[in-house]
């Protein structure tokens, strides 16, 4: 079954304006406000937008990476105080593969433990592909499912010529400035937004974006 936006009852012409702001990073509010529509439609509009990037993203997710592959989790949101970084409380966990000059998946993980990233990686990756990881303990399994496997020690330095993992975290930190402007964003919502930002990572300009945004939308 296709993805596309049906039985949508704004015009055209608003609903184009509308993906235009939607590429452009402007929130669905702000869009409403400029095309003087209900702020309710707009969040509508750009909610089926980012369910049929997550379609489509899912399907392009059985595509195997190769090459250089950079490895790492980030975590998003939470409300408590207190711990940060690995095991912080009340946040969402997401693990991400980025294929160097290509494109990055994200997938929400509910922990760290190698038993719980292997399943993705080797399910992702070639056997053949070169890996590239700080020095969590989980990745340790990688080494022994016969990965070309590199480790960077970010206590001593951030790169070592090609063994680093700077297009990854390079990519966290888009997503958290991206995901930053919706001050706060809910549980069950947060999935389509990261792949809102993978979509933004791998898809090109705003304006190449658009493009593929029409195509799958048929708008």
């Amino acid at each position: 079954m296709e993805m596309k936006l049906t039985n949508c009852k704004l015009s055209k012409k608003t609903q184009l304006k509308l993906l235009e702001f939607f590429v452009l990073g402007v929130t669905a509010r702000a869009a409403a406000d400029l095309l003087e529509i209900h702020h309710n439609s707009a969040a509508l509009f750009f909610t089926k937008v980012r369910k049929i990037i997550a379609y489509y993203l899912e399907i392009e997710a059985l595509e195997l990476f190769d090459g250089e592959i950079e490895l790492d989790e980030s975590y998003f949101g939470g409300t408590r105080k207190g711990k940060r970084g690995r095991g912080a409380a009340d946040k969402m966990i997401v693990f991400g593969l980025l294929k160097r000059n290509g494109k990055v998946y994200t997938v929400i993980v509910s922990d760290t433990k190698s038993s719980t990233l292997m399943p993705v990686i080797t399910k992702k990756i070639t056997p053949d592909g070169i890996v590239y990881t700080d020095q969590w303990r989980s990745y340790n399994a990688l080494d022994v499912a016969g990965f070309c496997h590199h480790r960077i020690n970010h206590s001593t330095h951030f790169a070592n010529g090609k063994n680093h993992i700077n297009g990854i975290e390079n990519f966290w930190n888009q997503a958290k400035s991206v995901l930053r402007k919706y001050n706060g964003i809910d549980r069950n919502a947060f999935p389509l937004f990261i792949k809102e930002c993978e979509f933004g990572l791998n898809y090109g300009s705003p304006k190449e974006q658009l493009q593929t945004l029409l195509k799958w939308a048929e708008i």
